[in-house]
């Protein structure tokens, strides 16, 4: 399949031409403008220090459907327990870098670069963007980020300094996502994690159609 070079354009070929790896195109920019084009169009920025800005479109796509989250004993006790303190929406910044710094298996360094850091602060302040935060003793020990459309979350990174830490966030993440009848994460790629917490793959075909049917909800901007 062709990869396509990208220009000042706000333009992205359709990604169902993208081969099963996902890489659709190269170039552009990271732009709020481009980067909520191409999250609509189930598009999402993945590159190194260094390289060019890489889209991807991945087949299939592994989600989470809110129902579908699975709570293990351990972590069910954590909550009851009411260990951590979880907040939405208010340190993103703190949260995004922590996640920069965690070391990923199999990869030199982070794909969360300091541009890529900056774009995505940037779409937290318009409202797009939103953090969700675990305390423990006033202090931040893990969470996850991620970008939200219609009904619609697209997460990208998560990070834990303490056990279940990130799972914790994300177990209140999937609650806010039942009373508000988002359709889905999306997980973007496949990982054993995300599996043991109910997470599967589907089709290209089959995550661009429920996209398109949670991007006729209202986008619910702002603070969470």
């Amino acid at each position: 399949m062709p990869v396509f070079v990208l220009n000042e354009n706000l333009l992205f070929p359709n990604p169902n031409l993208a081969d099963d790896h996902g890489l659709l195109a190269v170039g552009g920019d990271l732009s709020i403008q481009r980067l909520l084009l191409a999250y609509s169009n189930g598009i999402f920025p993945w590159y190194s220090e260094g390289d060019p800005i890489m889209w991807w479109s991945p087949n299939p796509r592994m989600v989470l459907f809110p129902d579908n989250f699975k709570v293990s004993k351990s972590m069910r006790q954590t909550i009851r327990n009411k260990k951590y303190k979880v907040l939405f929406d208010t340190n993103f910044k703190q949260v995004i870098e922590n996640c920069a710094k965690l070391p990923r298996e199999d990869q030199g360094g982070t794909w969360i670069t300091k541009e890529m850091q900056e774009a995505y602060l940037d779409l937290h302040r318009e409202g797009y963007a939103h953090s969700i935060e675990t305390y423990l003793e006033g202090k931040l020990v893990g969470g996850l980020y991620g970008i939200s459309l219609g009904k619609a979350f697209f997460g990208e990174s998560m990070f834990f300094k303490q056990r279940d830490a990130s799972k914790v966030a994300l177990y209140y993440l999937v609650e806010k996502f039942k009373k508000w009848n988002f359709l889905f994460i999306d997980a973007q790629t496949e990982t054993e994690h995300l599996k043991s917490l109910g997470a599967v793959n589907i089709h290209r075909s089959k995550f661009l159609q429920l996209l398109k049917i949670a991007l006729k909800s209202h986008t619910i901007k702002g603070k969470w």
